[in-house]
């Protein structure tokens, strides 16, 4: 059984996903960062296969993962050869790097018509068959349609003043899987609202297939959620919150556009009231692009509470956190996690999923929880699902 991958964003990300997979397959490296490596669910490590990769910068197209891999990660590690089996073919660009030093066109560019790019992706997809589809393109600026109607316009008339790439990617998913009668994922692991958009969650359960997202949790943001559920917990009254981030890779360098930059601030700030039931003063959002700082980024954080007898406590931490990478492990578990669910009859999106591993976690309005509890949660629901089926060791633990 395969879980056959396709992916929307062939940058510093997938490429650790697609470099890490096959290293993991090879026995080349252990599983960490993958937060379910220690359980044996019913499609392993070893069942992911990438079958595909889009992308609009002009300077990627054409190659193999292994040329972009090299590029990317050849001085740092080793880059297994089966990545040069797959190329890289142009994706959907809807201005989504518009503003950065990066030459890009769409297939929307090259055709002239919207509708006739989106039918050229489902014919590819027709060929490649993939499962699960992994969104990580660059964050880009993009609001809820809530109304299948209105998008449907918007498509119809080439409005890219209303549409972002992602959405157009998503709804090229929905038509493969209408036309071709498949159940399939799509993995939304950026900050546009489609796990949190009503009208793509149903029209997805229309077609038996699944959203999983938004915007995958993996550094500060689910540390910070665990902290605020820690301090309440145990009765402590939080005073205010600042936590920020800079790095250098090119997802930071998107951000230092504003309205990309509120996408992301809107993911990583709803946390607050979510997890403590009150809101307080807080700056919770990415802050800038230092392009020596690499993928490498620096996050500070400082919590101050009140404890017991009115005396105040306060909390600073400092970190270095390989930014794709980790990213890159959660979607290990997503492929496969998604894959499985869809097999169950999981249809829209999934909560319990979605609590652990995003940021904004779908459907619109639910609640952004700690990730300790959301960890616990999806367990317990996994394995009534069968996705689980036993707990396993990792070696070295």
């Amino acid at each position: 059984m395969k879980v056959r991958v396709v992916i929307f964003g062939q940058g510093l990300v997938a490429t650790h996903f697609v470099v890490g997979l096959e290293r993991l397959k090879n026995g080349e490296v252990e599983p960490y960062g993958v937060p379910l490596a220690g359980y044996k669910l019913v499609y392993p490590i070893e069942s992911i296969d990438v079958v595909g990769s889009y992308d609009v910068d002009e300077s990627k197209i054409g190659l193999s993962l292994y040329d972009i891999a090299v590029k990317y990660l050849g001085d740092l590690i080793s880059i297994p050869n089966t990545l040069k089996e797959v190329e890289v073919r142009r994706g959907i660009h809807i201005n989504s790097l518009k503003g950065l030093p990066i030459k890009a066109k769409g297939i929307e560019e090259v055709t002239g018509n919207l509708l006739d790019a989106i039918n050229m992706l489902v014919d590819d997809f027709s060929t490649l068959r993939p499962d699960v589809f992994i969104n990580v393109i660059s964050t880009e600026h993009a609001e809820s349609f809530n109304n299948w109607d209105v998008f449907i316009s918007a498509l119809r008339s080439h409005d890219i003043s209303k549409l972002s790439a992602s959405q157009v990617y998503a709804y090229a998913v929905f038509e493969y899987a209408r036309i071709y009668g498949r159940s399939v994922v799509l993995i939304n692991a950026i900050p546009t609202p489609l796990a949190n958009d009503d009208a793509f969650v149903e029209m997805f359960r229309r077609v038996r297939s699944l959203i999983l997202g938004d915007d995958g949790a993996t550094g500060a943001t689910p540390l910070t959620a665990d902290i605020l559920e820690h301090l309440k917990e145990r009765g402590r009254r939080v005073k205010s919150i600042a936590q920020f981030n800079i790095g250098g890779n090119t997802d930071f360098l998107t951000l230092t556009i504003p309205e990309r930059n509120i996408m992301k601030e809107k993911t990583k700030s709803s946390i607050v009231e979510d997890v403590l039931g009150y809101d307080v003063p807080h700056y919770i959002k990415p802050t800038g692009y230092l392009e020596p700082l690499g993928d490498k980024k620096f996050v500070s954080m400082h919590i101050a509470w009140k404890t017991f007898n009115e005396f105040e406590d306060e909390l600073i931490i400092n970190l270095r956190i390989n930014d794709s990478p980790a990213l890159a492990g959660l979607l290990i578990d997503l492929a496969r996690v998604g894959k499985a669910l869809v097999e169950r009859g999981v249809y829209g999106t999934c909560y319990r999923v979605n609590s652990f591993f995003m940021k904004a976690p779908g459907p619109r309005g639910s609640r952004s929880i700690s990730r300790i509890i959301a960890y616990y949660n999806m367990i317990k629901y996994l394995r009534d699902l069968r996705i689980i089926n036993q707990e396993i060791s990792i070696p070295g633990e």
